[in-house]
């Protein structure tokens, strides 16, 4: 491996992901390479972008311990206790246009989902856009930043955070938090779990990163479709029926008066609806 190729990590701590350990699991994948890994830094996206933008290759891979400076979407805080939970952020270089990037938060969902699946036995649903949730509690979040070239992407960073051991205080979140342990019932391994995670991206990817979409799979582990929901947007509150989502990840909601709107992720918060639908 190339000199600076790996960050680092201290060493002596009980459950920690150590970097000779991650080098070794992630041997042999086309993702995961080279691995940054961190006790504890501001954001892995924001590591991450630094990186693509100084010509990281595709597949290069930070993670961290502790973020002291994680965010989600529209820039809100993402709380990383320390060991407790997976942080990381993928470098992709994909052929794709500024438009078709929304797929790749799809990727993520699908990725996600089976890897929970495979190594916890839990049943995880996505709330639209890029939320995952377990039991209807959020375990963890997606975020996709781009770097473009013109109209197309020059990289794009997949942000991965996931509540493994312990979730934030319930003061510290908008919508109610779990951690995948408390719903598995048992302890998860983060390794075993980041590992599945890369292999489930590695076999879709390669489609996905040449336009095409997984549309189907992801609109099929989205929670709420066919259910009254309530979209918090910057023009005000939208009650309807959540009916599905496009090829370009915007969700169609059916309004009470029987018009459709669609919207795109941007800053739009989505919640099951407390007073259902009138008519329609």
């Amino acid at each position: 491996m190339a000199a600076g190729a790996i960050g680092f990590t201290m060493p002596g701590m009980t459950g920690s992901l150590h970097a000779p350990a991650l080098v070794h699991a992630l041997a042999g994948r086309p993702l995961g390479h080279p691995v940054y890994v961190f006790q504890q830094i501001g954001s892995t996206n924001d590591e991450a972008k630094r990186l693509a933008a100084a010509g990281a290759p595709e597949g290069a891979l930070v993670v961290a311990e502790t973020q002291t400076a994680g965010r989600g979407r529209a820039g809100r805080r993402w709380v990383t206790p320390p060991r407790a939970a997976l942080a990381v952020s993928l470098v992709l270089r994909p052929t794709l246009t500024a438009a078709q990037a929304t797929r790749l938060t799809m990727l993520a969902g699908v990725a996600v989902c089976a890897a929970l699946e495979g190594v916890a036995g839990v049943q995880p649903a996505l709330k639209w856009p890029n939320d995952i949730l377990l039991g209807g509690r959020k375990v963890g979040g997606i975020l996709v930043e781009s770097g473009l070239d013109g109209e197309r992407l020059d990289y794009a960073i997949l942000g991965l955070g996931l509540n493994v051991s312990a979730g934030p205080p319930p003061e510290q979140v908008q919508f109610p938090a779990t951690a995948l342990e408390a719903e598995a019932g048992r302890p998860v391994d983060r390794l075993t779990l980041l590992v599945a995670v890369l292999d489930a991206l590695t076999t879709h990817y390669p489609s996905v990163a040449e336009g095409k979409g997984l549309h189907a799979a992801w609109q099929a582990r989205l929670a709420w479709l066919g259910e009254a929901v309530t979209a918090y947007t910057a023009e005000g509150e939208l009650h309807g029926v959540a009916e599905g989502v496009d090829d370009d990840g915007a969700l169609r909601l059916r309004l009470a008066s029987g018009e459709t709107r669609r919207l795109l992720a941007a800053d739009v918060r989505l919640r099951p609806s407390e007073q259902g639908m009138q008519g329609g």
